[in-house]
């Protein structure tokens, strides 16, 4: 079987296709060595600390630890491979290049998941913040499985695939938008995760919110970068539970650094907000706050926050609350970054974009 250009000219073979129960036994056995304290894993995290210090061991084992739990789980990947009815092999082996982000560890992996459940070559452009954990997995399959080096490939150049997949900023949403037009695409930007309160929430609430803020020091788009409040919301209450849980974030000298950096922004432009030592909150109706700092804006009528929701769908990437709310989708407080098989970026559902392409 080969992968083809969009003018049907063979680019590349796929060594010996695996079926798609194996694939799935291999992604279940992953789960075992990403849980393990095996020497190659303690070394890849090490490194990618030493070459990125937003990746500490913590935040990298807690990103591996998410994976493991919604992504690598035999019964929930066969489950989700049901859904589709995926055959064990697709008609056509198809290129898929993949450009991932690197804000915060293996964020790109459920992208390359989908492309090797649906049997699809990806040709993989990691961030240069990001670039050890996912080769060292891959790796760790094919040692196990050697065709499974036919599936994936590592480039910084991704000309002529079949379709691609790209995430990124607004700015380089645009770029990649202009040069894969001519191409299937999904194409990812800017979207931040809010919250929407009611006053009414416990301290176990609060801190729950405060994992959705502080979680990869907020640096994920389902970081919640924002809060919706009533009128007569008691600020305070919800800084002092947030400061007593979450203080330590301001040991980390860049998190420290960018805290310093916004509260004398905020001095010098006289804009008024409150503050704990770990965290600035400001009114203010943009989704996207500075790293270290939250947004709120008050709403009076909950009917009419639905409405204005609704309208931003296309800025959010998800909504966390302890109420369900009228025409959205929400989750509950502390779960932002816990999404699972069927928790497409943006919405677009990347199964069905390969299965079509």
């Amino acid at each position: 079987m080969h992968t083809t250009d969009n003018n049907g000219t063979i680019t590349s073979s796929v060594r010996k296709q695996i079926a798609l129960q194996e694939r799935i036994e291999l992604l279940s056995k992953l789960k075992n060595f990403v849980l393990s304290d095996d020497a190659q894993l303690l070394d890849c995290i090490a490194l990618s600390y030493a070459e990125n210090k937003w990746f500490t061991p913590e935040n990298t084992r807690q990103a591996l630890d998410a994976v493991c739990e919604a992504f690598l789980d035999k019964d929930k990947l066969t489950a989700w491979a049901a859904h589709y009815q995926l055959p064990d092999f697709p008609d056509t082996v198809k290129s898929v290049g993949l450009i991932m982000a690197g804000n915060i560890p293996l964020v790109g992996f459920h992208d390359v998941l989908c492309i090797f459940i649906t049997g699809h070559r990806a040709f993989l452009k990691c961030s240069d913040k990001d670039k050890r954990l996912l080769p060292l997995l891959i790796d760790k399959m094919a040692e196990w499985n050697p065709d499974v080096r036919g599936y994936f490939s590592f480039s910084e150049m991704l000309k002529g695939k079949d379709a691609y997949i790209a995430t990124g900023s607004n700015n380089s949403a645009r770029y990649f938008s202009s040069y894969f037009e001519k191409y299937p695409n999904i194409i990812r930007k800017n979207r931040n995760a809010i919250a929407v309160l009611d006053g009414k929430e416990s301290e176990e609430e609060m801190i729950a919110l405060g994992r959705d803020i502080f979680s990869y020091f907020g640096l994920g788009c389902r970081n919640v970068s924002k809060i919706y409040i009533p009128r007569d919301y008691v600020l305070t209450t919800l800084l002092e539970v947030l400061h007593n849980e979450f203080k330590g974030v301001v040991t980390h000298d860049k998190y420290k650094n960018n805290f310093d950096y916004n509260y004398t922004l905020y001095l010098l432009n006289k804009v008024k907000f409150l503050a704990t030592g770990s965290l600035l909150l400001t009114e203010d109706a943009s989704l996207h706050s500075r790293i270290a700092a939250l947004h709120y804006e008050y709403y009076d009528d909950i009917n009419v926050l639905e409405k204005k929701l609704r309208k931003m769908s296309d800025e959010i990437q998800c909504i966390s609350s302890r109420n369900p709310l009228s025409g959205v989708q929400t989750i509950p407080l502390g779960s932002t970054q816990q999404p699972g098989l069927f928790d497409y970026a943006d919405g677009v559902d990347v199964i069905r974009f390969l299965l079509e392409i």
